[in-house]
């Protein structure tokens, strides 16, 4: 066989390769309601997270750090914000806060254990983007966290420690869709 007819023998068999690896209809969305999909946390990092979800999903948190606290935090992007999250995280910290008005949810894991919800119930229910952080202060004591959480009245507990994890590259993004 030429080395002419061999090329033209492996054209139909590359342009199927690459269908495959193309759009596939959304074989990449995961969850949807009554569905749960467990993320890692390590330090400093979301393992597992998909880029989209079916309305509904829930999330699950574990932690598989054996010092550090982490947390699932999901902010609802406003439809009109078109940077990218790791573009946003880049931002001065007020126009960021200003940007992240809506909390959906919350979840913490302590070190080595599997998260709860603190605020929220873990699902992401409305389609849009969402920034996934953890806002967990590097170094800060789980223990005297968990406790400064629940004596807290809302928003964040102040404890000791230093920049949030999200500094240390701990966020990230997921889609929700229909």
């Amino acid at each position: 066989m030429s080395k002419k007819m061999r090329f033209g023998a492996l054209v139909p068999a590359l342009l199927l390769l690459v269908a495959a690896c193309g759009d596939d209809d959304g074989a990449d969305v995961v969850g949807g309601p009554g569905e749960t999909v467990t993320v890692s946390a390590i330090d400093f990092a979301y393992v597992d997270l998909p880029d989209t979800v079916k309305a509904g999903t829930a999330f699950v948190l574990d932690n598989e750090s054996d010092v550090e606290l982490h947390e699932f935090v999901a902010i609802r992007l406003p439809d009109d914000e078109t940077r990218s999250v790791q573009e946003l995280m880049s931002l001065p910290m007020e126009e960021l806060a200003a940007l992240f008005p809506h909390v959906v949810t919350v979840v913490i894991a302590p070190p080595g254990e599997t998260g709860f919800p603190v605020e929220g119930t873990g699902v992401l229910e409305e389609p849009g983007r969402y920034a996934i952080i953890c806002a967990i202060p590097t170094g800060a004591d789980p223990a005297e966290y968990m406790a400064a959480a629940a004596a807290a009245e809302g928003g964040p507990p102040e404890v000791d420690g230093g920049p949030p994890h999200f500094v240390q590259g701990m966020f990230a993004e997921v889609t929700v869709v229909e």
